[in-house]
């Protein structure tokens, strides 16, 4: 009876365990689930006047892009928001599409460009879900 009640208590505290992490500091850029919208990235594009950033790197960038791409490796873009920042033409509610190899920097990218006070930013995804 006693151990019944011990496996009782155990597993009931297990369960009501939360697990939910304490929320990051601000401006920290953590590792993000990439919530990609191609479907969304490309219609956006299609409309015009958005600016589309490949954040990968400079060599993966040179391999192939989008041709209305500006290569803004998502390592750099903490150093290069005052370049984003003139680009959008000091406005922070400009189309903003980002994209990468396969969607996780760029769910980095726009997780740090939202947190710079972009409030239109789309996840892309990968360079393959753009074409």
């Amino acid at each position: 009876m006693t151990y019944r009640w011990l496996f009782a208590l155990v597993l009931a505290a297990a369960c009501s365990k939360s697990d939910s992490a304490p929320p990051p500091p601000p401006g920290h850029i953590t590792e993000a689930k990439p919530s990609k919208d191609p479907a969304k990235a490309k219609q956006i594009i299609a409309a015009g006047g958005a600016l589309v950033f490949d954040v990968r790197t400079p060599d993966e960038f040179g391999d192939d892009h989008l041709a209305s791409a500006t290569n803004l490796p998502v390592d750099d873009l903490p150093k290069r928001l005052a370049d984003v920042d003139r680009l959008a033409g000091r406005d922070k509610a400009k189309p903003i599409v980002v994209y990468c190899h396969a969607g996780g920097r760029a769910a980095r990218a726009k997780q740090a460009l939202e947190a710079a006070g972009y409030t239109n930013v789309t996840n892309g995804g990968g360079l393959a879900d753009l074409r």
